[in-house]
């Protein structure tokens, strides 16, 4: 029989305090999803000071390393990997002897921890590369409440392109994220440069300021853009469904990611995306996407998608398919058996 009395989980992130980076959605999405669905079962916290039975890490903060002694002596550790040092290598431009650190620090953080949680099994391997025991890794995904993002009516459509000065007409494709070289931006630009009858916004911007990778050129494009491309600088997140919306395709280039918040926000609106073909995408988004390897592939299809009326509704389908695949449902049972198996060893050892 099950104790009346309910386990702790402390949520520890600092990701809320960068606007527009992934991380800070996916830590948003995620204790939201388990404080409605796991309430019954679990008392969880987010950043309080306290010795918890499940202390859970979004964040790789040093202040969190060092409290993790007291945090986690009668209870286990969850740390959440959302990067690897192979996905900060080309996102921040820091000195040679500054990343090397980090990136020692990085792997001594996950080593630290009793468990981990990856978004994309690909990483449970790459893991094991840096001489961490696969065991103790578990893929759960990332997941988007459709209360915050969904479909809006075609005449709302209208509203929001003109809110945005886009035109009504236009053939829209959206990139989201922030400016970094590896988010594909140059490889946008040539698109753009192909394809001067497509409208090509993106939403992000500079969230780590000067350091972030292509820092001078992109600002440069930024500051003085080509006639179809329209930076929308960074959008607050209650707004980002608006973005969305607008656009006819979802287009993330980027050479490197985990699993994109981004791609999932968009699946909720049912707008078809394109992506660059990376074996990361394989195990996690099956045919629930159109993939490019080269810019011409990439215009190629952009213009079938934009012309092929029954091609665009079958990459709209395979969206809304992905969509229903990372339901709330199913995404909470994975949360909620790896918490009570945490949760059983923590009071094995107590």
């Amino acid at each position: 029989m099950k104790s009346l009395k309910k386990s702790q989980i402390n949520m520890l992130s600092s990701a809320t305090s960068v606007k527009g980076q992934g991380v800070g959605s996916a830590y948003i999405e995620q204790v939201n999803l388990v404080k409605d669905g796991l309430a019954d079962e679990f008392d969880i916290f987010e950043n309080a000071l306290k010795c918890s039975e499940i202390t859970h890490y979004h964040t790789i903060d040093f202040k969190f390393a060092i409290s993790k002694w007291f945090m986690t002596k009668n209870g286990k550790s969850v740390g959440y990997v959302h990067m690897l040092p192979e996905t900060v290598e080309n996102s921040l431009n820091l000195p040679k002897p500054i990343k090397k650190i980090f990136f020692w620090y990085m792997i001594k953080f996950y080593k630290s921890m009793d468990y981990l949680v990856t978004v994309n099994p690909y990483f449970i391997g790459e893991l094991e590369k840096y001489g961490i025991d696969r065991n103790k890794v578990t893929y759960i995904p990332n997941y988007v409440s459709g209360d915050d993002f969904y479909k809006v009516s075609k005449d709302e459509k209208e509203r929001l392109r003109e809110k945005y000065g886009i035109d009504k007409d236009a053939f829209v494709v959206l990139s989201a994220g922030q400016l970094q070289t590896r988010k594909g931006i140059f490889d946008v630009l040539k698109m753009a440069e192909q394809l001067p009858d497509i409208q090509f916004v993106w939403a992000g911007g500079f969230s780590f300021g000067k350091i972030s990778d292509g820092y001078k050129e992109i600002e440069k494009v930024v500051d003085n853009p080509p006639h179809n491309v329209k930076f929308l600088g960074i959008v607050d997140r209650e707004y980002m469904n608006e973005v969305y919306n607008l656009a006819d395709v979802m287009l993330l280039a980027s050479f490197e990611e985990l699993f994109p918040m981004t791609i999932l926000e968009a699946m909720c609106v049912n707008t078809p995306i394109l992506l660059r073909d990376l074996e990361i995408y394989e195990d996690i988004l099956f045919d629930f996407y159109e993939k490019a390897n080269s810019i011409d592939t990439f215009v190629s299809v952009l213009n079938r998608l934009k012309q092929d009326e029954s091609y665009y509704e079958q990459a709209q389908q395979a969206s809304a398919k992905g969509n229903i695949f990372y339901a709330k449902d199913n995404v909470l049972s994975m949360w909620k058996e790896f918490y009570e198996q945490v949760e059983e060893q923590a009071k094995q050892e107590n």
